[in-house]
């Protein structure tokens, strides 16, 4: 039982420094919202500078420091990941990731049953061969164990799932695209458009993505605060694009002509293979290699029907996310 009396609309949020986390909380306090973040004790809080909010020093993989931090809370965003390519066959993924959602769900089982929005991905959902558009109910055919971050978020869906339907918890689940926008500063999608920018020729592969802003995932994860479903999932997307497609597009928009080269995606696996598994230098990050022969195309009717938000077109994505870039002197 909880110890605390809920603040109204007092919201924890892990994960809350982050790319997509810092425009939750901004737009979390615009509504004037309470505002707890779960931070570490060395948490980088640069985006968050003008923002008023409580800190709780913690770590998702610290059951009693989650424990804290909810304490008093009504709702929680959790967002705490590892989501960067250098992370992603990272030892501490299950941890963080899988570990991390456990904690989150056991504090609120403990204290009241807080409303909770998951925040997962759409690689979570499936990634195919050939252009497929998908759902949230779409069968998963991945390979799980050459996918470590999509193993760990299946899994942490998993156990929200399992809290609904055991515990009643109040577990909604948002799987966000390809997410891009402004003060993406550790490069999380940025780094692609910086080598588009960059690259003569541009070297692109076979698959696709659905690609969305960061200001339009913030304002779907509030939505499926008030809005969503215990238990369900909600497909946080916009366009679906091919790679040559998004990088013919980021030229249109930074007015450069180069040539965009394909490379057969059983060259790229292999590459990717003798990257990760030989350590023999390639000319791309090896991690990024399954993801980048598959499509990721998503279908977002789900959140635009039942969340009732909206999702602007690709060019409306890119285009203040190469002018941040440019600003910057990073493309």
């Amino acid at each position: 039982m909880s110890d605390a009396k809920p603040t109204p609309n007092l919201t924890l949020v892990t994960g809350g420094n982050g790319f997509i986390g810092s425009v939750v909380v901004r737009a979390l306090c615009s509504r004037g919202v309470p505002v707890r973040l779960l931070l570490r004790e060395h948490s980088r809080t640069d985006r968050l500078a003008d923002l008023p909010f409580e800190r709780s020093l913690g770590d998702v993989r610290d059951g009693d420091s989650v424990l804290r931090a909810m304490r008093g809370c009504s709702q929680v965003i959790h967002l705490a990941s590892l989501s960067s390519w250098s992370d992603i066959h990272s030892p501490h993924m299950p941890d963080v990731v899988v570990g991390g959602t456990r904690h989150v769900l056991t504090a609120a089982s403990a204290l009241g049953k807080p409303r909770i929005v998951y925040v997962s991905s759409s690689t979570a959902i499936d990634g195919t061969a050939t252009p497929v558009v998908l759902n949230e109910d779409s069968p998963l055919t991945l390979p799980l164990d050459d996918f470590i971050y999509v193993k760990a978020k299946r899994a942490a869906e998993d156990l929200c799932r399992e809290a609904v339907a055991t515990e009643g918890l109040p577990v909604t689940i948002v799987n966000p695209t390809e997410v891009y926008g402004p003060n993406d500063v550790d490069g999380i999608t940025s780094g692609t458009l910086i080598d588009f920018a960059k690259s003569t020729p541009v070297v692109v592969s076979h698959g696709g993505t659905s690609i969305v802003h960061v200001e339009d995932v913030a304002l779907g994860i509030l939505a499926a605060l008030e809005k969503g479903r215990p238990g369900e999932r909600y497909i946080l997307g916009g366009d679906n694009l091919t790679i040559e497609a998004l990088a013919r597009l980021t030229l249109d928009i930074l007015g450069r002509r180069a040539p965009v080269v394909t490379i057969p995606s059983p060259l790229i696996r292999a590459l990717g293979w003798l990257g990760t598994h030989l350590h023999v230098p390639v000319p791309f990050n090896p991690a990024v290699a399954p993801y980048a022969v598959r499509y990721w195309f998503m279908d977002n009717t789900k959140a635009r029907t039942e969340l009732g938000v909206d999702f602007r077109p690709a060019r409306e994505v890119l285009a203040p996310t190469l002018a941040w870039l440019s600003a910057h002197r990073l493309a």
